[in-house]
C-alpha cells in the first residue's frame, strides 16, 4: 500500500468517525444539545441572577425536578421549545407519570405567548399547537415540547371534525397530512389538571408502548360546550417511512390564512 493510499484511508476513517459522532446521536434520538443548553447555561445563569439567556425563560418555582425552560428554536419563524429542567428523555420516560409531577403541556400552552410575541400578534386558539415526537422520530435525548402554529389544513380538518370528537380516544374520520391519528376532546380554557401524557397512558395499549406514540395538542372551541383542546396521538413504529409523528402537524413558517370558520 502506498503512502498516499494509507493517508486516504486514514482520512476516510476520520471522516467516518466524525459523521458517526455528529449524526448517529440524532438518528437515534439521543443528541444532548438541548440538555447542555438548559442544564449548562440557562439554569446556571438564572440561578446566579443573570437572567435565563440563552433561553427566553426559566421557571424553578416548583424546583428543578418540576421546572422548565423556554428556548427559541433555531428552526422556524417563531417556534419555541419547552424543556424540563430535570433530565427526562422523552415521551416514554416513566418520570412523566409519577405522582405530583409537572404538567409540561399545561406550561407549554401558557408559553405560547412567546410565539405570539415573536410573530407580533396574538393567535386564535385553533392556530396554536403543542407537539411531542415519538421516541423513534426525534433528534434529542431530552424531552421538549414544540410550541408553534398548526398547519392550516390540519386546523381546518379539526374544525370540521370537532363535533365528532368525544371524551374517549377514537380514530379521526379523516387522515391528517395523509396519516392516521386518534383524538380525544378536553374541555376548558386551560389544560389545568389534564395532562396529555397521563391521558395517553390511560389507554392500556399506549401505556405499554409510550415511545411508539406522538402527542399533539391543538387549541379548540366546541361551540356551546365552550373552549377546549383536541389531543391527538399518532403511532410510530419505524425510524424510516411514513409515520404519524407529532411535529409534522405544525407549520414552522406560521403562514396561516384567516380561519374560514371564523374562530374566536
Amino acid at each position: 500500500m502506498t503512502t498516499r493510499s494509507l493517508v486516504a484511508l486514514v482520512l476516510l476513517a476520520a471522516l467516518a468517525i466524525w459523521l458517526a459522532l455528529v449524526f448517529v446521536p440524532r438518528l437515534l434520538g439521543s443528541d444532548s444539545t438541548l440538555w447542555r443548553i438548559v442544564h449548562g447555561q440557562c439554569v446556571p445563569h438564572f440561578v446566579r441572577g443573570d437572567g435565563p439567556a440563552p433561553c427566553r425563560a426559566v421557571d424553578l418555582r416548583a424546583g428543578v425536578e418540576n421546572g422548565y425552560a423556554v428556548l427559541k428554536d433555531i428552526r422556524g419563524k417563531a417556534q419555541h421549545l419547552l424543556i424540563p429542567t430535570a433530565k427526562i428523555a422523552g415521551i416514554e420516560s416513566p418520570e412523566l407519570l409519577r405522582p405530583g409531577g409537572a404538567n409540561y403541556f399545561a406550561q407549554a400552552w401558557t408559553a405560547r405567548s412567546f410565539v405570539e410575541e415573536h410573530l407580533g400578534h396574538p393567535l386564535a386558539r385553533w392556530d396554536v399547537s403543542l407537539a411531542v415526537n415519538s421516541q423513534l422520530r426525534r433528534s434529542q435525548g431530552q424531552l421538549h415540547i414544540h410550541i408553534d402554529c398548526v398547519r392550516q389544513d390540519v386546523r381546518d380538518a379539526l374544525r370540521r371534525l370537532a363535533p365528532s370528537i368525544g371524551d374517549r380516544w377514537a380514530p379521526l374520520d379523516e387522515l391528517l397530512v395523509g396519516r392516521q391519528y386518534r383524538a380525544v376532546r378536553v374541555l376548558g380554557d386551560v389544560l389545568g389538571d389534564t395532562d396529555p401524557f397521563r391521558l395517553l397512558a390511560s389507554d392500556d395499549d399506549a401505556r405499554s408502548a409510550m415511545g411508539e406514540h406522538s402527542l399533539v395538542v391543538v387549541g379548540a372551541d366546541f361551540g356551546d360546550l365552550g373552549p377546549g383542546f383536541v389531543i391527538l396521538s399518532g403511532r410510530v413504529t419505524s425510524r424510516i417511512g411514513q409515520a404519524s409523528n407529532g411535529e409534522i402537524l405544525q407549520d414552522h413558517s406560521c403562514g396561516l390564512n384567516p380561519d374560514p370558520f371564523g374562530a374566536p
